[in-house]
């Protein structure tokens, strides 16, 4: 079975996707507090949350999305690591883009007990964006489907 076809099977999509959405939830909760306290940009905020989030997602992903697809032993794990780094790098170019057109083009603001949430809300939009990017990637790059 050829990698572009792995991908598309619905067991290693959900998984994926959990834990896309766990890296999500990390990343807003982070630039929500961020933000929302006002110690940072939304562009800062940002690259905290996506750095932490990327960091997490490469764990869960490297032990269960793609657990049977990458070599044991430290040198191949830091060069996935690596790889998916560079791979999350565009998805993260796309949630930038998003992020800076949503939040500063736009005069959108939504504002609920005070706290600022319109940064927090467009991030989400962001990081739907990037997902396919990163999927793909990181499944073409980062590890082999087709081995899972």
């Amino acid at each position: 079975m050829g990698r572009v076809r792995s991908l598309a099977r619905g067991g290693l999509i959900g998984r994926y996707l959990s834990v896309g959405v766990t890296g999500a939830l990390t990343e807003s909760a982070v630039v929500f507090a961020l933000t929302a306290t006002a110690l940072t940009g939304s562009l800062v905020a940002k690259a905290v949350g996506a750095e932490l989030s990327i960091s997490l997602m490469f764990l869960l992903n490297d032990r269960w999305t793609f657990a049977d697809a990458g070599a044991e032993g430290i040198i191949p794990f830091f060069r996935r690591f690596l790889r998916s780094h560079a791979v999350r790098a565009v998805g993260l170019a796309v949630g930038f883009a998003v992020l800076v057109a949503l939040t500063d083009f736009t005069g959108i603001s939504v504002q609920i007990a005070g706290y600022a949430l319109w940064p927090t809300l467009a991030n989400f939009v962001g990081i739907g964006a990037g997902f396919a990017v990163n999927y793909v990637g990181e499944g073409m790059v980062t590890w082999d489907p087709s081995e899972v």
